[in-house]
C-alpha cells in the first residue's frame, strides 16, 4: 500500500512539473512573437474586428487603455464572444486600465509596439502623432484625418514616424474585397482594358459610389453606435470618412504602385455635402439612447437630426477626371445592404461593379465593350489567364454587353473578414521594416484631397 501511495505521489509530482514546463514553455513562445497590440480608445467596432483572428507573430495579451464607459464596454464584450466561439474561437487575453490618464499612462509604459486605433476620430490625429513621438508603430482606423488642421498634424506623424523608424498605416479594407481586386487587376491589362481615359468633368473616367446604412448587423447582432458618432465634430463629415476608402481606391486601381504628388498630381474641381435625417425613435434605435445629447442640439430642427454624413467630390488624379461619392441612409431594405458602384472607363472596355438588384445587392464586376471582334475576344481570353493564375477559380462568362465575371465563394469572405487581411499585410511590413515607396506620399494625397474637399464644400455654405 505504501508502495503505491509513493507510486502515485510520484506520477502526480512528474504531472505537476510537466504541467509547470508546458506553461512556461507556452509563456517563452508568448515572449518570442514580434508584435504586441495596445488597443486606445476603442470606440468604433472596427478596433474589435482587428482581433476577429489570432495571427501567428502577435502576443496573445493585449494592452487596452481607455477611458470607463460603454465603449471599451462594447469593444471588450465583442472581443470575448471571439474567444468563447464555438468554432475556430480567439484566446486573446486583455488587460484593461481606464482612467482620464489613459493616454499618458500608456505613453508611460509602453507596454506593446503596436498602437491599434478605432474610434472617435476628434483626438484620433493627436493620438497618432504622440505615438509615433513615443516610437510606438500605429494602426489606425479611417479616417486618420478629418479637417484641415488635422492633416497638417498628420504629416507631421508621418515626418516623426520615418524619424522614429515606425510604421504608421491606415485600414484599407476595401483593396481586399475581391471585385475591387479585379478591377484593378484587369486595369493593368491592355488586351482587355487598354488605355485608361481621361474623361469630362460631365463623364469621369472613374467614378466610385457607396450607399451605408447607420443600423446594421456585425456578427450577427444589431449594431449599437456611439452618440458621439453622429456628431460630425467626433466622427466627421461624410465628406472626409467614406470617401477615404474610395478616394484610395481611385489612386490604387488607376494609377497602381505610383507615387503620387498633392500639390501636383491633384486638382479639385468641387465638392459637396448634405445631411441624413434622423428621428428620435431611429436614434434611440441605434444609440439605445432615450435622448439626443446635448453636442447634437446644433444639428437638430424641428426635433429631427442633421448629420452632414454625405458627400461628393470631382477632381482630376494625374490628368484624370474622377468623381467618388457617400450616401448614408438609416437602414437598408430587408434583403439588402451597403453597395458600391463603380467604374473604370478604359479605351477598349469599361469596367463595372454594380451591387443592385440584379445583382441580388452581392458585388458582381462586368467588362463591357462596344468592340464584338473575334481578335478582341481571343485576346481578352488570353490575357485573362494571368488574373485565373492569380485568382484560380475565377471564370469569364459572355453577356450581351461583353463578360461578367465569376467569382468562386472562397473569395467572398465578407467586410470583416478584411481587417485581418489589412493587419497581416500590416504585419508583413513591420517585419519588413519599411512600406512600399509609394504607400506614405499616397495616403497624404488622399487626406489632402478629402480635407481640402471638405473645406470647399463648407466655404460654399
Amino acid at each position: 500500500m505504501r508502495k503505491e501511495l509513493l507510486t502515485i505521489a510520484l506520477l502526480s509530482a512528474m504531472a505537476l512539473n510537466q504541467g509547470c514546463s508546458t506553461k512556461k514553455e507556452e509563456a517563452k513562445d508568448e515572449a518570442k512573437k514580434l508584435l504586441s497590440l495596445i488597443v486606445v480608445e476603442p470606440g468604433h467596432f472596427h478596433a474589435a474586428l482587428v482581433q476577429k483572428s489570432m495571427y501567428a507573430d502577435v502576443d496573445s495579451v493585449v494592452h487596452v487603455y481607455a477611458s470607463e464607459g460603454p465603449d471599451v464596454k462594447a469593444y471588450l464584450d465583442k472581443v470575448e464572444k471571439y474567444n468563447s466561439r464555438p468554432e475556430d474561437p480567439t484566446h486573446w487575453k486583455e488587460e484593461v486600465y481606464t482612467g482620464a490618464d489613459f493616454l499618458d499612462k500608456m505613453l508611460a509604459e509602453k507596454k506593446g509596439n503596436v498602437v491599434v486605433l478605432a474610434g472617435n476620430n476628434q483626438k484620433k490625429t493627436d493620438y497618432i502623432k504622440k505615438s509615433v513621438d513615443a516610437g510606438l508603430n500605429v494602426l489606425a482606423d479611417k479616417p486618420m484625418a478629418i479637417d484641415a488642421a488635422g492633416f497638417d498634424k498628420l504629416k507631421e506623424a508621418f515626418t516623426s514616424a520615418e524619424k522614429n523608424k515606425v510604421l504608421l498605416y491606415d485600414i484599407m479594407t476595401e483593396r481586399y474585397e475581391i471585385t475591387n481586386a479585379l478591377q484593378r487587376e484587369l486595369a493593368s491589362l491592355p488586351a482587355i482594358f487598354g488605355e485608361l481615359q481621361k474623361g469630362t468633368p460631365e463623364n469621369p473616367a472613374v467614378v466610385k459610389e457607396s450607399v451605408h446604412h447607420y443600423f446594421k448587423y456585425i456578427s450577427g447582432e444589431p449594431l449599437v453606435r456611439p452618440t458621439w458618432f453622429f456628431d460630425v465634430n467626433q466622427q466627421g463629415e461624410g465628406m472626409v470618412d467614406v470617401t477615404t476608402h474610395l478616394v484610395d481606391l481611385v489612386q490604387w486601381s488607376a494609377f497602381p504602385d505610383v507615387t503620387l504628388d498633392y500639390g501636383k498630381d491633384i486638382e479639385l474641381l468641387g465638392a459637396k455635402r448634405t445631411a441624413t435625417q434622423l428621428t428620435p425613435s431611429q436614434f434611440k434605435l441605434v444609440t439605445k439612447s432615450e435622448t439626443f445629447p446635448d453636442f447634437l442640439k446644433k444639428d437638430i430642427k424641428d426635433t429631427v437630426l442633421n448629420v452632414y454624413s454625405n458627400g461628393e467630390l470631382s477632381y482630376k488624379l494625374k490628368g484624370v477626371h474622377a468623381k467618388v461619392s457617400v450616401l448614408w441612409n438609416f437602414q437598408a431594405p430587408e434583403g439588402t445592404g451597403d453597395t458600391h458602384y463603380s467604374i473604370m472607363k478604359g479605351s477598349k472596355a469599361n469596367l463595372i461593379v454594380r451591387q443592385g438588384k440584379d445583382q441580388k445587392y452581392k458585388p458582381v464586376l462586368y467588362i463591357e465593350t462596344t468592340d464584338k471582334s473575334k481578335a478582341y475576344e481571343d485576346g481578352v481570353a488570353a490575357a485573362f489567364k494571368a488574373v485565373q493564375d492569380k485568382y484560380p477559380g475565377v471564370e469569364l462568362k459572355k453577356i450581351a454587353a461583353g463578360w461578367e465575371i465569376t467569382i468562386p465563394v472562397k473569395y467572398d469572405t465578407g467586410h470583416e473578414s478584411h481587417f485581418a487581411q489589412v493587419a497581416n499585410k500590416y504585419m508583413e511590413y513591420l517585419k519588413a521594416g519599411k512600406l512600399p515607396e509609394w504607400e506614405v506620399p499616397n495616403m497624404i494625397a488622399k487626406y489632402y484631397l478629402t480635407t481640402t474637399a471638405l473645406k470647399q464644400a463648407k466655404d460654399k455654405k
